[in-house]
């Protein structure tokens, strides 16, 4: 009856790839039963008080499951089953076999990322398999290794929610130190989503990073005003500068290169910039020097600050921030005002940058289109004609008939 038994757990199996999604979802839904029914009935004998929970089964359905090529249809019914807490927590354990496959890597994803982890250990009461006996250990322990290439949209995805979905829940979130700075010195948006994984170890586990703030005066760049996620780059850009612990000459080199950058910034990012500097200064009033610098250069060709070089040697408190007294001139009116804030006595109240961040160009130009102005008079008379008054000499040559 055993091999009988493993004869239709192999046949199941098989049919969770059938061409009818009717038929793959029923195969699953008679595995889980069989996952259910075999923790009631094992079939493994212990002689201690074990916690027998059937997950060599639940481990074939995740690998056949993952190794899939069409998901989707399956996938549904299947995260169903996630609501149970001994099931999520012996599917986290059993994605993790065929990690190279790119297909598997794909699946994974949205096979964990659809997981929803309870708040707090007194909220796992919601068993498949019933036991008499408490299992306590329900924290999952996942290895990851540094050298692992994931696909570079794949990449993004993860770490769009590591901080949130992943590390909170881990037994060790220091195991994501590799990956993280890996993908940190990657460049580019990768590197900006890598920001929010390093922060959470950095707060909260006491991750030393020695040339952290190094590759985030790199990261700043033309690039960083157009990419997707400018949003979140200087929300956490703006909590890391404002330690007081910070040396003078590193957060004048932030401010300084931020106003360079800023000469060729569109219009919805510049009113962000602008704001950014300020608070930087207000946090670090060493740097009130920057804007009170009357013999300080006012043009590029005078300026000794170096762009390619590092904080430490870019010589940023040499200069000034000539380039917001440039902006006082800019075509839009908004920013022009915002840049005339820099010649006033700075408040100590710091300005709130969240209406700024996710400010995009088409509602700046909505914004300006909904102001109302004063119209101002053309002509002392209103005109008749085409070019000037109807009796005007010119005029009449190009009267219409």
């Amino acid at each position: 009856m055993r091999h009988r038994y493993n004869d239709c757990i192999n046949q199941l199996l098989d049919l969770m790839e059938h061409q009818s999604h009717e038929v793959q979802k029923a195969a699953l839904c008679t595995l889980m039963k069989f996952v259910q029914m075999e923790g009631k009935v094992p079939l493994i004998k212990y002689d201690d008080d074990h916690y027998t929970f059937p997950h060599q089964l639940l481990k074939s359905i995740v690998e056949r499951l993952l190794l899939a090529q069409e998901v989707s249809s399956i996938m549904a019914p299947f995260l169903e089953y996630l609501e149970y807490d001994d099931v999520r927590y012996y599917v986290m354990t059993s994605a993790t076999e065929h990690a190279l496959v790119p297909v598997y890597q794909q699946n994974a994803f949205a096979l964990l990322s659809s997981i929803h982890m309870p708040n707090e250990e007194s909220e796992l009461k919601n068993f498949l398999v019933k036991q008499e006996s408490e299992y306590n250990d329900w924290t999952v322990n996942v290895g990851v290794e540094g050298k692992l290439q994931l696909p570079t949209n794949l990449c993004k995805k993860v770490l769009v929610i590591l901080h949130e979905s992943i590390l909170p829940h881990m037994s060790s979130p220091a195991l994501m130190i590799d990956f993280l700075t890996a993908a940190y010195e990657i460049g580019g948006a990768i590197s900006l989503l890598a920001l929010n994984g390093l922060f959470y170890l950095i707060h909260h586990h006491n991750l030393e990073y020695p040339n952290f703030y190094k590759k985030l005066y790199s990261l700043l760049n033309p690039c960083v005003f157009h990419v997707k996620y400018r949003a979140r780059f200087f929300h956490l850009a703006g909590l890391f500068l404002s330690s007081s612990h910070l040396p003078v000459y590193l957060v004048a080199a932030f401010a300084k290169r931020l106003s360079r950058l800023a000469l060729t910034a569109p219009p919805h990012t510049l009113l962000m910039i602008i704001s950014f500097i300020c608070n930087l200064i207000r946090q670090h009033p060493a740097c009130r020097v920057l804007i009170n610098r009357p013999d300080g250069p006012t043009e590029l060709c005078d300026d000794p600050f170096i762009m390619e070089e590092e904080p430490s040697q870019c010589r940023a408190l040499e200069s000034s921030l000539w380039e917001l007294q440039t902006l006082q001139k800019h075509y839009h009116p908004d920013v022009a005002n915002a840049a005339n804030a820099i010649t006033k006595p700075l408040s100590h109240q710091e300005q709130d940058l969240s209406s700024l961040l996710e400010l995009t160009a088409s509602e700046l130009f909505h914004k300006e289109t909904k102001k109302k102005t004063k119209r101002g008079p053309l002509e002392y008379k209103p005109a008749e004609g085409i070019l000037r008054q109807r009796d005007d000499v010119v005029a009449q040559y190009w009267a219409l008939e």
